[in-house]
């Protein structure tokens, strides 16, 4: 294969994680890792260090369309996003440490878990009704976003247990190049009870920057190739905006459906590679 021909199929494969990773608001990373290690035989820091540089670029194309749209809790991001950033450096300095078989072996397991915890989704517009939260209320966090049938109010609670799942979220972004969507998503939807399409456009909002905090460590590592990062980016950027595009007449059901699926299956086979040693 060719240079042309290899850079094709991975801004194809590309496309393809950006486009479930904007619905999902997890991120292309979730995806373009397993498959540049699995596919394409990449070195997984590598293909870390191409992931983050994509993340930067998919949070730039979705999270413009989620804004215009109204879905993104501006202040809720701008907040957690101070979690992330401090978590993403230290994970980021650990990529150095951890051998490539540990890393393998941590990414699938949090595949794993994050396509259970996606299963398992929560009834929507529980908190309309509900008193305000007295940190949220004075933050100003409580919002509304776009339905079929109008504006749909929410709250926004517990707002220091999703400070702390940001963090964690931070940490394995910088580790695992994943963008922490994963997390974020469990964070704002499971525990600060935002809706989950609020929660996917506020994560894909967020994880440019978790991601750009990290990317530089990696850069300096020389785990950025430029070969290999063009590619992933144009691809999961162009992916990601076709997503955006489609989110507002999703089915929430669906999406996680599908998007659990896919991720139990990519993170058996990374556990298994990281075990026998083959990555």
């Amino acid at each position: 294969m060719n240079t042309l021909a290899f850079s094709a199929t991975i801004a194809a494969a590309s496309f393809c994680a950006g486009f479930l990773g904007s619905l999902t608001g997890l991120g292309g990373g979730f995806i373009v890792t397993p498959v540049l290690t699995l596919v394409f035989a990449a070195d997984i820091r590598y293909a870390i260090g191409a992931s983050l540089i994509s993340i930067i670029a998919t949070s730039s194309g979705a999270a413009a369309a989620y804004v215009k749209e109204g879905f993104t809790n501006l202040r809720v991001g701008m907040l957690l996003e101070i979690a992330t950033v401090v978590g993403a450096l230290l994970g980021a300095s650990l990529v150095a440490v951890f051998p490539t078989r540990v890393i393998t072996v941590i990414f699938g397991l949090v595949l794993l878990v994050s396509a259970y915890l996606t299963t398992r989704p929560r009834a929507e517009h529980l908190t309309a009704g509900l008193p305000p939260d007295p940190l949220a209320a004075r933050l100003r966090l409580d919002s509304e976003y776009p339905t079929p049938e109008g504006p749909q109010r929410y709250r926004v609670r517990n707002v220091p247990g999703g400070f702390a799942l940001m963090w964690l979220a931070g940490v394995l972004s910088g580790l695992l190049g994943i963008g922490s969507g994963a997390v974020k998503v469990l964070a704002m939807d499971r525990v600060m009870y935002l809706p989950f399409k609020v929660s996917t456009a506020t994560s894909n909002f967020m994880i440019g920057v978790t991601a750009a905090a990290s990317a530089g460590i990696y850069l300096r590592h020389g785990y950025v190739d430029p070969g290999l990062a063009m590619p992933v980016m144009l691809g999961v950027l162009a992916g990601s905006m076709v997503g955006a595009r489609l989110l507002f007449g999703a089915r929430t059901a669906r999406l996680r459906l599908l998007f659990a699926v896919v991720i139990a299956l990519i993170a058996l086979e990374m556990i298994y590679h990281g075990a026998v040693g083959r990555s």
